[in-house]
């Protein structure tokens, strides 16, 4: 199968992630906590594993360079670590009532927005690299995103969203990865250095988001059953991708 509808397929499944939403509704807040836990740490595995047993070693086999590598690692690091700075500025410059429920609502599907982008343009790439590769990242986004938009349907609730307009406009953002694929597949002819450049960088996002956001999440559970709990499933998060590089 060619790559490009490969790509566009993943992207679909990673979209319809965010109608995840409408089955939130069905249950409790304590067993959506109890979800949401489970998710977490194997979430935090499996973009461990998608980035040092996937994006990195096709990133230093293509260009060879350990020092370009490491500053576009670096640099992705920073560059999600500035978007996220930025986002949680917006948010707390923002006055929530009942009367305004809406700009707490919008900063976070237009975060949600240009993260889907991202992912998008990282899924893309990753396919233009190698068919494997390309899987795994996208195994990687999805366990990522479950958590995610379940997180993100919860804050447009809180913004005062009815439920039924909070799927919606959920789903409307996954639709921008849909753009980060175009935006792939028109890079013309020099798309595979471009797709290689943008490995380590999504490499440097996913280790960002599971050592700065996902992990001080688990550190709030302190019981040891939780805690055992919780380091088997980034073994098996990290397991899969391993398992899958080979």
């Amino acid at each position: 199968m060619n790559f490009n509808l490969l790509a566009l397929a993943s992207v679909f499944v990673v979209s319809l992630i965010s109608l995840l939403g409408v089955f939130s509704l069905y249950f409790s807040k304590k067993a959506l906590e109890r979800i949401s836990f489970l998710l977490v740490s194997f979430s935090v595995g499996s973009l461990f594993g998608g980035a040092f047993f996937h994006l990195l070693p096709e990133a230093f086999e293509h260009f060879k360079e350990s020092f370009l590598v490491s500053f576009l690692v670096l640099f992705g690091i920073f560059a999600f670590f500035i978007l996220e700075k930025a986002l949680r500025w917006r948010h707390c410059h923002i006055q929530i009532s009942k009367d305004h429920p809406h700009p707490l609502a919008l900063m976070n599907l237009v975060g949600d927005a240009v993260h889907n982008l991202i992912d998008g343009m990282i899924i893309g790439a990753s396919f233009m690299a190698n068919t494997s590769l390309g899987i795994a990242t996208t195994i990687a986004v999805i366990f990522h995103e479950i958590p995610q938009e379940m997180g993100d349907f919860g804050v447009l609730i809180h913004a005062g969203v009815k439920p039924k307009k909070a799927i919606f406009f959920n789903f409307l953002s996954s639709l921008f990865a849909f753009l980060g694929v175009l935006i792939s597949f028109l890079a013309g002819p020099n798309i595979k250095d471009y797709a290689f450049c943008l490995l380590p960088i999504a490499a440097g996002g996913f280790i960002y988001i599971a050592g700065s956001d996902l992990i001080p999440e688990l550190h709030k559970k302190e019981r040891l059953k939780a805690s055992l709990f919780q380091i088997l499933l980034m073994i098996l998060g990290t397991l899969v991708m391993a398992l899958l590089a080979l």
